[in-house]
């Protein structure tokens, strides 16, 4: 092995900087209604309330992103006017749901995030590997047997 060769959470935190970077770029070049500027850490949370998630739990299992970064985002999004908590019946938990405010840029964001798609899909087509799918099936993998267990799997291989 190459110790000079970036390892993989290396590459994976590189490929998402330059992801998050042309987004943030591009999200500074819209005429969008907010009070701050729109944050691509939103995307995710707006997509799935949009696609009909309305807890926390449902915005976790739908976008696959940890409790502490949702609840951290819906509260920024609460701030910039864009969604509101409601109490839900059995009274544990809230709900949350999209504002006018937040409709409305949804239905304007919808424009750009298919673009986003289709960027992905060529990105795609020019590095030759269903990139989604390649990191879909990676976090698949690495739920139902975690990185640190394949590491002391190797090591107690290495050992013997």
């Amino acid at each position: 092995m190459d110790r000079q060769e970036p390892g993989l959470g290396e590459l994976l935190r590189h490929v998402g900087e330059l992801v998050e970077q042309g987004a943030e770029a591009h999200y500074r070049t819209m005429t969008l209604p907010l009070r701050t500027p729109y944050r691509a850490r939103y995307t995710p949370v707006l997509r799935a309330l949009q696609a009909g998630a309305t807890t926390v739990t449902d915005l976790t299992a739908r976008t696959r992103l940890t409790q502490g970064a949702i609840s951290q985002t819906v509260a920024l999004l609460e701030a910039d006017g864009l969604v509101e908590r409601h109490p839900l019946q059995d009274g544990r938990k809230s709900g949350i749901a999209l504002t006018a405010a937040g409709g409305a840029l949804v239905e304007q964001l919808d424009r750009h995030w298919a673009a986003t798609f289709d960027a992905i899909a060529r990105l795609e087509d020019e590095i030759g590997h269903p990139l989604r799918q390649v990191l879909d099936a990676a976090a698949r993998a690495l739920e139902r047997e975690s990185f640190s267990a394949r590491l002391a799997a190797v090591r107690g291989d290495a050992d013997e």
